[in-house]
């Protein structure tokens, strides 16, 4: 049940994130488009980033984790871009979006 207030974080990060490649097919990525909703790790901001987001935006993970979460998030997204070949971010973008 959704309390008062709303719903926000983690719970909305699955449907957020079909969302995302949804609105980045339809537009063929001529759209920026920006990542919310349960973005909490790299993981989760690569993740957002592949399925056709161009940037991320933090809130609730950043309400409870601190700023320190940015810095964490950024060493781990060059991770996953080493990881992956890719030299930026905008190389990832949209990558998982599918047809």
């Amino acid at each position: 049940r959704i309390g008062r207030g709303g719903l926000s974080g983690r719970p909305l990060a699955a449907r957020a994130a079909a969302l995302t490649r949804h609105l980045y097919r339809t537009t063929g990525g001529a759209v920026p488009i920006v990542g919310v909703g349960g973005i909490d790790s790299a993981d989760e901001a690569y993740a957002r980033i592949r399925a056709g987001a161009s940037l991320v935006q933090l809130y609730t993970a950043l309400v409870y984790e601190g700023p320190g979460l940015i810095g964490r998030i950024h060493r781990g997204l060059v991770e996953r871009l080493d990881r992956d070949g890719l030299g930026t971010l905008a190389e990832a973008v949209g990558l998982d979006a599918g047809e």
